[in-house]
């Protein structure tokens, strides 16, 4: 095993990167033009929702002490699990909140890695299945022809810690590439290439595939179909979440 990743593990030279997690997005991501993250049940669909409502999200890689004390500094609500009462990890509960301003939104996947790029990465967007379209619309308008770009699905974890490469983050990955992939601008690599493909066979089904996938399943056994059915919103969003000063913020 390399210690640090060469040309291949890197997907140069290829303009449009697609890659798993943490160490995927250290691979690729550097002297890249801009990371995408994607969590798509549910951290960059909260992300989302949040910024469509004017909030700020400050990534945070996990609620502990040290999370309530980076709230605190940045004056924002802490955002609790699933199924806290309040703010919390759920899609659902962000669209409901009377109240919706500077929220700290803590996730050992898509989170975590969006609080590691802010400080290494050029740009970072929060992609879900609802922005996916306004987002590759939005890199079309802002970014030069052939600039670099990441992205990364953050996938869930087993018991253990090992990554679980998860359908719905591939899928709202790949929406975004497919986007991209309409303007003929890009170089993808075939990693990249292959999560357009599977979100082109998923979408005339997407809402059920949602649904049908372990993740999906997961939360509608847990009693968050609410959740899924809003991850699930295709395009439901034109805001673009963009990472300035450690907070996504809609642009």
């Amino acid at each position: 095993m390399l210690s640090e990743p060469g040309a291949p593990q890197r997907q140069l030279p290829y303009s449009v990167r697609f890659e798993w997690g943490l160490d995927g997005a250290r691979s690729v991501v550097p002297g890249a033009d801009l990371a995408i993250v994607v969590d798509v049940l549910s951290f960059t669909t909260c992300v989302s929702v949040a910024v469509d409502r004017g909030a700020l999200v400050f990534p945070y890689p996990q609620r502990d002490a040290g999370a309530s004390e980076f709230a605190a500094h940045h004056r924002a609500a802490l955002a609790g699990a699933r199924g806290s009462e309040g703010l919390s990890l759920s899609p659902a509960s962000l669209l409901s909140a009377h109240l919706l301003d500077r929220v700290v939104l803590p996730s050992p996947n898509g989170s975590a890695i969006s609080h590691e790029l802010a400080v290494s990465a050029r740009q970072v967007v929060a992609v879900s299945l609802r922005n996916a379209a306004a987002t590759a619309d939005w890199v079309h308008s802002t970014l030069p022809e052939g600039a670099v770009i990441a992205v990364i699905a953050a996938g869930e974890k087993w018991a253990h810690g090992a990554l679980r490469p998860a359908l719905e983050d591939q899928l709202g990955a790949g929406a975004f590439i497919a986007g991209l992939a309409a303007a003929g601008r890009h170089n993808f690599s075939p990693e990249a290439a292959a999560a357009a493909a599977a979100f082109d066979a998923a979408e005339p089904q997407l809402a059920a595939v949602l649904r049908g996938c372990s993740s999906g399943r997961e939360l509608m056994d847990a009693g968050y179909a609410d959740d899924v059915e809003i991850a699930a919103g295709l395009d439901a969003s034109t805001t673009v979440a963009l990472l300035r000063d450690g907070a996504f913020q809609g642009v």
